[in-house]
């Protein structure tokens, strides 16, 4: 009896063990290579261009110079690199908003700050200058109202020179002095502009016949008397609001 009853359970096992089939594994597919993921937006701002820097002459102080209104700092640099006797006159002409500033001192070297050309005529009392820039000496962060401050100034010949705070004033005297301005370094088309001018026509006419075209060496004293005169009405006729076309050389 006990060898039929595990005859049956051998017999039960055995079908249930050879009825069943373990499913074949499916083989696994090679996953597909990921797509790189979009580069993610930037929340920044893009870098603002810088503005180009207006062509021709400055003609409001730049940013934040009121008080002492001068030019921008970039065409300062190229300004005092060379010599422009034209851009000087224009820049001088009766309604540009530029600080002027006058020598203080008896006289004072042409000393130019910003390493370009300086004239070989000094600095002499009541001349006048444009302020280009103030500099003020490093006292570890602290700015000290006059204390070794210093001007970048521009002459009336187109030369740039150097000054302390001492050797200058912004108090207008009464006759103003000008650098020497060389008539014959000025463009045609200055020159053309200045003698509509009757006093200036006068005045070079006068030196034409003097100086017989002498441009150098000795000349008589009749021409430095028509030569000085000549500056002379050059400057007032600027001074009284004569315009000048903007020069063609520029900084």
């Amino acid at each position: 009896m006990r060898s039929l009853l595990l005859s049956a359970l051998l017999a039960i096992a055995s079908a249930g063990c050879g009825g069943a089939h373990a499913p074949a594994a499916t083989p696994s597919l090679p996953a597909e290579s990921a797509a790189p993921p979009p580069p993610a937006a930037s929340t920044a701002d893009p870098p603002a261009e810088s503005s180009p820097e207006p062509k021709g002459l400055p003609t409001a102080c730049d940013a934040g110079t009121s008080n002492p209104c001068v030019m921008p700092k970039a065409f300062v640099k190229r300004l005092c690199a060379g010599v422009y006797p034209d851009v000087a006159l224009a820049l001088f002409q009766k309604d540009t908003p530029w600080t002027r500033a006058y020598v203080a001192v008896r006289e004072a070297e042409p000393y130019n700050g910003l390493g370009g050309p300086s004239s070989d005529e000094k600095l002499v009392f009541d001349e006048e200058l444009l302020v280009l820039a103030e500099r003020h000496p490093d006292l570890g962060g602290m700015t000290v109202s006059g204390a070794g401050a210093s001007y970048d100034l521009l002459r009336w010949d187109g030369t740039c020179a150097t000054l302390s705070a001492q050797e200058v004033r912004t108090q207008r005297p009464p006759k103003p002095g000008t650098a020497d301005i060389t008539w014959r370094h000025l463009e045609d088309a200055t020159q053309n502009a200045l003698l509509e001018d009757e006093h200036v026509a006068k005045a070079a006419a006068a030196r034409r016949k003097e100086c017989k075209g002498a441009t150098m060496g000795d000349v008589s004293a009749k021409c430095e008397k028509a030569d000085r005169e000549l500056k002379e009405h050059v400057v007032d006729a600027i001074r009284g609001g004569r315009s000048i076309p903007t020069p063609s050389k520029l900084p």
